[in-house]
């Protein structure tokens, strides 16, 4: 069975209920589908940075409902750890000098370590990963 990990914009359009998203998860089967602790990270602290923004009660309530909302869409995917052999993977692909981001070089490293696809629609950064696997099920 091939393991799916779903990047940060991926998971942010399966949370907004986005219908090409929840169909190929659907078809896959939602146990064949992961995050990583990286994608957990940006998405918790985006709703960090709003709430430290928040002034109004209603921007509060929003935002904490948000975050509550997130915390749930989480819980429902498997999520990859970063351990020791997929740190040692980001530091040989940052090494390689490949011209992605820093969070989806190490989205790339752990999906590597579990031999699994990253579901994305930026395929042109993870396309420079050397034996990454990578679709977009947002088309």
């Amino acid at each position: 069975m091939t393991l799916f990990v779903l990047d940060t914009d991926m998971l942010s359009l399966y949370q907004r209920d986005h219908v090409a998203v929840l169909n190929h998860v659907r078809q896959v089967g939602i146990a064949a589908v992961a995050v990583s602790v990286i994608s957990v990270e940006e998405l918790l602290s985006g709703w960090y940075a709003v709430l430290r923004r928040a002034r109004r009660d209603d921007e509060i309530e929003s935002a904490y409902r948000r975050l509550a909302e997130s915390a749930t869409c989480v819980g429902k995917f498997r999520v990859l750890p970063f351990p020791p052999a997929a740190i040692v993977r980001y530091h040989q692909l940052k090494a390689a000098k490949i011209n992605i981001g820093k969070m989806d070089l190490r989205i790339a490293a752990i999906t590597l370590e579990v031999n699994a696809t990253v579901v994305t629609r930026n395929l042109r950064d993870f396309a420079r990963v050397p034996g990454l696997a990578v679709v977009d099920w947002s088309a």
